[in-house]
């Protein structure tokens, strides 16, 4: 099996092995960052007693700071010269943004629209923002 993998890695076209390389990394840092959002999350909302949207801005916030100082040093790795750091930092805010939006957005539909507990909001933000995100973040942040 493992020879099989390697010969399918060592088959693949470069731009192709970059982007595996960059799924598995954000893959890998995702689940991370995404773990530590949500936690975050459930604890503001449990213990900390905020409104959900409140929790989701201020537990996005938060993954946000983690999130760029990883994405950019191993998920992306932004090099030293080709790295502008204001246009990648406002860019990475800027697609951030949308990330914290469509949280939002996942907060309304399943506790006003569904009815359920805040805390399901969790689903959608663990597995569909983050697809999102990497689009943008690869074809627009680190391109």
């Amino acid at each position: 099996m493992r020879d099989g993998l390697v010969r399918l890695w060592d088959g693949l076209a470069d731009e192709h092995r970059a982007l595996a390389t960059q799924l598995l990394r954000y893959g890998v840092v995702g689940v991370g960052i995404t773990t530590f959002q949500t936690l975050l999350y459930n604890l503001l909302l449990g213990a900390g007693h905020q409104r959900p949207q409140i929790a989701n801005i201020l537990a996005s916030a938060a993954a946000m700071v983690v999130g760029y100082t990883i994405h950019s040093r191993f998920t992306f790795e932004a090099k030293g010269d080709a790295h502008d750091f204001k246009r990648t930092v406002s860019r990475f805010l800027a697609v951030n943004l949308i990330g914290v939006a469509v949280n939002g957005v996942w907060v309304w539909l399943i506790e006003k629209q569904f009815g359920l507990s805040a805390h399901w909001a969790s689903v959608p933000f663990f597995f569909a923002t983050p697809a999102l995100l990497f689009v943008l973040n690869r074809k627009w942040v680190f391109d």
